[in-house]
This record gives structure tokens, sequence and C-alpha cells, in this order.
């Protein structure tokens, strides 16, 4: 099911963030947004996505038998599918809602590992870290506690506006929520793509592995289901790939996408 198709992608409403900017972000309109998002949309049918080889000495969270530790076995499709009666934007409300608190929640426990000293960059492969884009449209370098801390407070805010994520009865959800959850999936799997890099080690220690892919693999698969998953952006380019595209191929050689 195709997530921009259900629901379409025009008539974005103004003022409205979709691309987060420091220290508070304000971001782009969910017009411009929609518009860059049909441009990659059309981009990614064009462009088949590279699979790149994975590196000399892979990571740990990418060798047995931690790649392979998981609570949930066989396919997650039943896991992510959209429940009969249920509206497609009251669901992917829910559980972008669920994916936010327990991505934090998994940051907040290994958070203290986190440190400007330990990841001075936002990092997410051997050759890629992420900039944050500020309020003069810069990209800034920052440690990756402070770029996640503005990932979640920027998200929070979301969440909290009832323009964008209406809990009350009657109020209708906006005519770009489509292209904001995909700008919230995209930073959520840019934590995550930090999680694998830098700290999986921190996860083995805690014992919380299984629990680790167990929700990316949910992830993943509701991103792939409701059409908010960029490859590219899951992989990174030839020169920089992301150490989670690497991890995104095994699962799916495993069968564990499916």
């Amino acid at each position: 099911m195709s997530f921009f198709n259900s629901l379409g992608r025009s008539m974005g409403r103004k003022g409205v963030p979709t691309t987060p900017t420091a220290p508070v972000p304000n971001g782009k309109s969910l017009q411009t947004a929609n518009a860059a998002a049909q441009s990659s949309e059309s981009s990614r049918k064009k462009d088949e996505v590279a699979v790149y080889a994975p590196p000399a000495q892979p990571k740990l969270f990418l060798s047995s038998p931690f790649c392979d530790a998981a609570l949930v076995k066989g396919s997650l499709k039943t896991l992510v599918a959209l429940p009969k009666y249920i509206d497609v934007m009251e669901w992917v409300a829910l559980n972008m809602f669920d994916f936010y608190n327990n991505v934090n929640t998994f940051y907040g426990a290994i958070a203290e590992r986190c440190t400007s000293k330990n990841c001075p960059t936002m990092t997410a492969g051997d050759q890629l870290v992420y900039t944050w884009v500020d309020a003069n449209h810069k990209h800034v370098k920052l440690p990756a506690a402070t770029y996640i801390d503005f990932v979640f407070t920027w998200i929070q805010n979301l969440l909290e506006d009832q323009s964008i994520f209406p809990t009350k009865a009657g109020l209708p959800f906006p005519p770009g929520f489509p292209a904001t959850c995909k700008h919230m999936y995209r930073q959520l799997l840019r934590v995550f793509a930090h999680i694998y890099q830098a700290h999986f080690e921190d996860m083995l220690n805690l014992r919380i592995e299984p629990h680790l892919n167990s929700l990316f693999a949910h992830y993943l698969s509701f991103g792939a289901e409701f059409d908010v998953l960029d490859k590219k952006e899951l992989k990174g380019s030839p020169s920089s790939p992301t150490g989670i595209g690497y991890l995104y191929d095994k699962w799916k050689d495993m069968g564990r996408l499916d």
C-alpha cells in the first residue's frame, strides 16, 4: 500500500514544520515538502537502488549471532498491515507515535555513552556523517547527542500539535500529513543508524539487541508497507554507505522483511 497514493500529496498547509532546524525546528511548508516528496518518489522509480558490497571488517550487528537475534520470528506483514475498518491516517499516526516513543526509550538506555567526546558527529557509517540544517539553511555538524535531541524535540512538538496529529473527534488530518510522516520517519531512521553504528556494543552489554533488532525490523517493514521508507536514505551512497543499509540487505536475504 502506498500511503502517498492513498492520501495525496498536494495542497500542503503552510507553516507546518516538516524539516527540522536548530534549535527549535521550524522547517519548510508542507506544500514544499510534498513537492520534494513527489520528486523523490519519481527519482526512486527511475533509478535502481544500488546494492553495496559489505565492509571488509563487518560491524558486530552484521555478524552472527547478533544480526540473527530477534524476539519476533517469521514475517512482519501481519504486524504492519492496515487493520480492517481502521483509517489509514489513524493507523500511520498511531504507529509513528509508538515508534517515536520506542526509539526514544532505546536511545535513553545508552544516552550516557553518547557524549560529545565519544560521538562528536552524527555518524551512520564509516564515511557517513549527518549534518543538521539550521535556521539559515546551512548544514552544520553537531555532536550526535545534540542532533538526536533536536530530532526528538522536533517530533515531540509535531505530535503535540493538534493541527498535525489530531486526537479529538472531528478534527481532520491535514492534507500534507503523509509528507510530515515521511520526514519524521527519515529522522528516526537516522537515529537508528547512529545507534547501530556507534552504540551496538552498548546494546550488547545491556543484552537488549534482540529487542532493538525486532523494533528496527518492524520499523523497516512498516516503512516499506506505507511508502515512507526511502531506500536511498536507508543505504546512503556508494562512497558513504550506511551500516544499516548492509543490515537491511542481510535481513532481506534472510527473509525477515518479507
